[in-house]
């Protein structure tokens, strides 16, 4: 066989096992999603679950890579698979990659300005620090280049939300910070960056310094409805 006969032939291969892998995965997020294992529990071996989906074992390890990387179970060396959450944080991220401008700012109103409330409340003085640090560096890169600027502010938002002290809220605000960059990016193209929205920033964080919960979250919403 010639070279490109043998190249033909790795690339069918290469589709055959993408094609196992896909269906192992389809197999067991739907037991995932038919909550046949809790959270916590064990799953079955590999040599278990290959000869339960009629596949080979190989096909279901490389399965339980992609469940491990999208966050669904954790396999712990040694031990074995562990299943650890039943929502597929992929799924989260494809619904936020098709989210409007209109619903991301709705979403920001629900997330972000209870989380500044909380802040206010539980701030501690290393959080004003680092909420100083990255103020300063977002106001250091104001009037320069959009896409330095934008990811200076995400910091600034990411760590008022860190302030709340709530983990679940911290990493939900991580998942859609893409989100909220991509309303910056399409909200600062269209129209010129104001230095009195900028400024709100400041107030936020004066409200947040000062422990006002109600004042932090009428000037969060004020900044999210005029970003």
């Amino acid at each position: 066989m010639n070279r490109n006969g043998r190249s033909r032939c790795s690339e069918i291969r290469t589709l055959i096992k993408k094609s196992l892998v896909d269906q192992a995965l389809e197999q067991l997020r739907k037991r995932i999603n038919n909550g046949v294992w809790r959270v916590g529990q064990r799953l079955p071996t590999e040599p278990e679950l290959a000869q339960e989906l009629g596949i080979s074992r190989n096909t279901v390890r490389e399965a339980m890579r992609v469940l491990a990387f999208s966050g669904l179970i954790e396999i712990r060396q040694g031990d074995g698979s562990y299943l650890r959450a039943v929502a597929d944080p992929l799924d989260m991220l494809q619904a936020l990659s098709q989210c409007s401008l209109e619903q991301a700012r709705e979403t920001r109103q629900i997330l972000e300005v209870e989380a500044v409330g909380l802040a206010a409340l539980r701030r501690t003085d290393e959080d004003l620090q680092d909420l100083k640090q990255a103020l300063q560096a977002s106001s250091g890169h104001f009037h320069g280049d959009l896409e330095s600027y934008i990811a200076c502010d995400l910091v600034f938002h990411q760590r008022l939300v860190d302030a709340a002290h709530n983990p679940t809220l911290s990493q939900l605000y991580r998942y859609f910070s893409s989100v909220v960059g991509a309303q910056l990016r399409q909200t600062l193209t269209q129209a010129p960056r104001r230095q009195d929205v900028f400024d709100l920033h400041q107030h936020l964080l004066d409200a947040i310094e000062q422990g006002d919960p109600e004042r932090a979250k009428k000037l969060s919403r004020q900044l999210i409805n005029e970003s």
